[in-house]
């Protein structure tokens, strides 16, 4: 299989994608859910996956009915994430290996991501990756979050590139969906959710891992 057209410049993610965090995160949340004597069902958890934050809080309101308890799920979970994420962040399979494909093949390079740029730093760098990429669009550089194509539209613009020969690199139904909505050709790399009929159809292949994804550039990119 090849790209359906010349990738000139490839988008990524981030949790989930770049790195082993949203796994981090719905721990902490249960975790924190638990403590305060609540229950946080997986598929609650799920459906904030790619979100952005007020899209989030939106969805944490309708369901604990409850600004204090909010409240302090909010804190709870905050800080349980922070206190593990350094320590236990590994990167995803085939991450650095695409990353040197594409310093092979010449190709610019960005993250684009529901999370601060705080947090970019914080997971990216002690890895060692996040001088690697050309830009970083994160929470504050747009104004919609994904699923809106806002996120996608802006890395496009930072490294110069016209939005249908970007490929973006997404693990959730609302990443596929902005980045389709932008133009984008878009491979999935499942992490918590499985692709659905929806996005299958979104989606010009969906990868088991990042390490498909360096043989459809090398047939597919602009050198």
């Amino acid at each position: 299989m090849t790209l359906p057209r010349r990738a000139e410049a490839v988008i990524f993610d981030m949790d989930g994608l770049l790195v082993d965090t949203e796994v981090l995160a719905r721990d902490a949340m249960m975790a924190a859910a638990h403590d305060l004597g609540c229950d946080l069902p997986l598929p609650v958890f799920l459906s904030m996956v790619g979100r952005n934050q007020a899209s989030s809080d939106e969805i944490l309101r309708e369901h604990f009915r409850d600004e204090v308890v909010l409240a302090r799920f909010k804190v709870d979970w905050l800080e349980r994430f922070h206190a593990v994420d350094a320590a236990e962040i590994r990167l995803k399979a085939g991450v650095v290996e695409l990353l040197d494909h594409l310093d092979a093949l010449g190709l610019p390079r960005a993250v684009c991501t529901s999370s601060p740029h705080a947090s970019v730093q914080r997971q990216l760098g002690p890895s060692g990756i996040a001088g690697r990429f050309d830009a970083v669009i994160a929470r504050g550089d747009y104004q919609e979050g994904k699923p809106h194509p806002e996120p996608y539209l802006k890395a496009a613009a930072a490294l110069g590139a016209d939005p249908v020969a970007c490929l973006a690199l997404e693990d959730s139904h609302n990443g596929v969906r902005a980045a389709h909505a932008a133009g984008m050709m878009t491979i999935m790399v499942p992490d918590l959710l499985d692709p659905t009929e929806e996005i299958r159809g979104l989606c010009v292949r969906i990868a088991a891992t990042l390490h498909e994804v360096p043989a459809l550039l090398g047939e597919g990119a602009a050198r």
